[in-house]
């Protein structure tokens, strides 16, 4: 007693009593059933309308146990006479329950009221072996408001005929499972009624529910043509988008099957930044670092390890200008070179510390890459160029369109997944790039000189180095840019060959393998500098106004 006082209580303080409930249901055969709600009700105090939550999403147990995920769907929605607002089909996707608010936001209104509402259900029987359920909550438990009166009406299809025996009538609070004696049904002429007794009474948290057997085969059962698409259409279409993507690559980003000449030697003209670009079709830091010993080797600089003062102090490494550029020198060439010593066009020696150019080198190198990029451009097809700038709009469109389709076909799960897809699409959209037939000549002998680099035996490299003895000197540049230093250094330790002249240690006696650890240190320590940037700095603990967890907030309506 003291319970329904208080539910009495609370749905007071809502503002609103339903005096009268009025439920039609119409099944049709082909799958749906139309719900007509009314509802008059009183005000006790100014109200804009009301609103009506209907549970879209559920959680059934089927018949051998196991638990299935059931979706309704609800369309057709009509609130005659009244202004209202319903969620959109995408939205009703995202939520577990769809809401139909009613009333002006502009117009409060008291006393005596009366609403209708109107809707289609899709995909709410349950389709069993001996019955066809329909099992439908005529009134939910979660209406904040006391109701004085319900009647309800089913409107079987034509054509089935029912009794008292098929029809089932619960009231109570969830979980009830005893009929209730609370409604007298009827039934003629294909359409069962219900009308609650005078004495009762429906709470919040109490509902009312109907269940109904129809008979086999009274009702279709919508089934997708094919199951997987409804679940997991949306991975074929990203799928799709892979593949066209591929043969895209495949017809204009994918270099002609080229045959690795055999080379001990890199191409004519090509220096190790060109040379590290054209391998792998990207302007990576070690290619324009890799000028450093290709600068040493023509004797333009020397480069000199200093060791650490102190405790915690590190080696350093200081470059010697001994001559300018020649004339004719590559755009990228001379942005780095003059980076690192000035642009005056005296002959003096010029020195910089490698630890000077932490924080303000770095726009220069990604100055030097940027031109290193454009100046390749000549070894590749323009036609392939215009392909992948047409290609990224297309994907970047593309993943705006099917993120939209995914929301509203499958959901916010799906449709997120349309993100990753795009950006690996875009990052692989870099390599839709194809080498040209001068290109495609280069990158033979490229790969010929890296192969070689990479399997030379000591007796060939015995023959070239009498040929040449600065042969090891010439070629480091290339095989640093290559990412094979190290390996290329090691095949040289049992030769006898004197470290290159152009770079000094203090590192006691200076073997081949004491500068290959040396000067590993010294490019590593290099690459990172010169690429280093300053840190962003913010003012603050790193929060605002209104920022935070718990925001929100309501009231009623």
């Amino acid at each position: 007693m003291l319970f329904a006082l208080l539910l009495c209580l609370k749905s007071i303080a809502q503002g609103f009593t339903v005096n009268h409930c009025q439920v039609d249901i119409y099944i049709h055969e082909e799958g749906y059933f139309d719900v007509v709600e009314k509802y008059d009700l009183t005000f006790s105090v100014y109200k804009h309308g009301i609103y009506r939550n209907i549970q879209t999403n559920y959680e059934l147990l089927t018949e051998n146990g196991t638990q299935e995920e059931r979706r309704i769907k609800i369309r057709n929605i009509k609130v005659p006479n009244h202004k209202f607002e319903a969620d959109f089909d995408f939205v009703q996707k995202l939520s577990d329950n769809l809401q139909i608010k009613i009333g002006d936001k502009d117009v409060t209104v008291i006393g005596p009221q009366h609403y209708e509402i109107k809707y289609r259900v899709y995909n709410a029987f349950l389709f069993e072996k001996e019955y066809i359920r329909f099992y439908w909550n005529i009134k939910a438990s979660d209406w904040s408001a006391a109701f004085d009166k319900i009647d309800f009406s089913i409107h079987l299809p034509q054509n089935v005929e029912l009794g008292l025996d098929d029809i089932f009538v619960y009231s109570g609070f969830t979980g009830e499972t005893v009929e209730s004696s609370n409604f007298n049904v009827a039934y003629n002429d294909g359409v069962f009624t219900a009308k609650s007794i005078p004495e009762f009474k429906s709470y919040s948290g109490q509902s009312v529910t109907v269940l109904v057997n129809l008979p086999l085969n009274s009702v279709t059962e919508i089934k997708p043509m094919w199951p997987f698409w409804t679940h997991y259409g949306w991975t074929l279409i990203l799928g799709v988008l892979l593949l066209v993507f591929y043969a895209i690559w495949n017809k204009y980003g994918k270099d002609d099957r080229v045959v690795a000449t055999t080379s001990y030697f890199p191409p004519n003209g090509i220096d190790p930044s060109m040379a590290g670009f054209l391998i792998d079709d990207s302007e990576d830091t070690q290619d324009l670092i890799s000028l450093i010993p290709y600068w040493g080797s023509r004797g333009l600089i020397t480069m000199e390890q200093i060791p650490k003062k102190g405790w915690f102090a590190k080696d350093d490494t200081k470059l010697t200008r001994l001559r300018p550029l020649p004339d004719g020198a590559p755009d990228y060439e001379v942005k780095i070179f003059s980076g690192l010593f000035g642009s005056a066009s005296n002959h003096g020696k010029e020195e910089v510390l490698i630890s000077s150019l932490k924080d303000t080198f770095y726009t220069k190198m990604a100055s030097a890459k940027t031109m290193l990029k454009q100046k390749a451009q000549k070894y590749y097809d323009p036609k392939a160029k215009k392909i992948q700038t047409r290609t990224i709009i297309g994907v970047l469109l593309s993943g705006v369109v099917l993120f939209m389709i995914f929301l509203f076909s499958w959901g916010l799960l799906e449709a997120l997944a349309v993100i990753p897809v795009v950006v690996f699409l875009l990052f692989m959209s870099v390599h839709l790039v194809k080498k040209n037939a001068k290109g495609n000549q280069i990158l033979s002998e490229l790969k010929g000189f890296r192969n070689f680099i990479k399997i030379a035996e000591e007796n060939k490299l015995k023959m070239l180095l009498h040929d040449s003895p600065s042969y090891f000197e010439t070629t480091m540049g290339y095989a640093l840019a290559f990412g094979l230093f190290e390996q290329w250094a090691k095949k040289f330790e049992a030769l006898n060959v004197q470290p290159p002249s152009w770079y000094t240690s203090s590192t006691g006696a200076f073997t081949m393998n004491n500068f290959s650890n040396s000067f590993t240190s010294s490019i590593s320590a290099a690459k990172s500098t010169m690429v280093s940037s300053p840190s962003s700095s913010s003012s603050g603990g790193g929060g605002s106004s209104g920022g935070g967890f718990g925001g929100g907030g309501g009231g009623s309506w």
